[in-house]
């Protein structure tokens, strides 16, 4: 049972909106705060993309039915699946550590930057705490990736006809 009604209140939430964010952000912890983490963003997105479109690549050649020049609908599906399952396996180590820089500062700062970020949550969490949400990425990744280049391979052919 609560003691008052103020102390069983749930705080609402500190943002409006986006534009609230933006400038409550900018207010709070100046310029710098709206790119926090963008290094790690970095680090994440450079080989995951690569990851991503290289593996859709060298799975949809693999999955093209002898005698074709491009797979059909099941092989793009099975391959757009499976690159985007891929890509966010490459890629979840530095979302959480991003994940981790941006929320940091919500009372006391913990991190000094991103190496200080991974070494200090390695030693406290050990090494799995990299691929924390990874099977739950996993599963959006899937059907989502399987949609995309279901979509891509669409507007491509779409875009080949036209010109000819």
């Amino acid at each position: 049972m609560c003691p008052a009604p103020p102390a069983c209140s749930v705080p609402g939430p500190k943002y409006r909106g986006p534009l609230h964010c933006l400038a409550t952000v900018a207010r709070e912890e100046g310029l710098r705060g709206l790119y926090k983490g963008s290094s790690a963003l970095l680090f994440r997105d450079g080989h995951s993309f690569a990851t991503y479109f290289l593996s859709y690549a060298i799975l949809c050649e693999q999955l093209t039915p002898t005698g074709h020049s491009q797979p059909d609908v099941l092989g793009v599906l099975v391959a757009g699946g499976c690159a985007g399952v891929l890509a966010w396996t490459v890629a979840t180590p530095m979302d959480v550590i991003k994940s981790r820089l941006q929320a940091d500062g919500q009372g006391q700062r913990r991190y000094r930057g991103l190496l200080h970020c991974v070494v200090t949550s390695v030693r406290a969490e050990g090494p799995r705490v990299l691929f924390k949400g990874l099977t739950l990425n996993c599963c959006r990744a899937f059907p989502v990736n399987m949609v995309v280049f279901v979509a891509y391979e669409a507007v491509l052919r779409l875009i080949r006809g036209l010109s000819t």
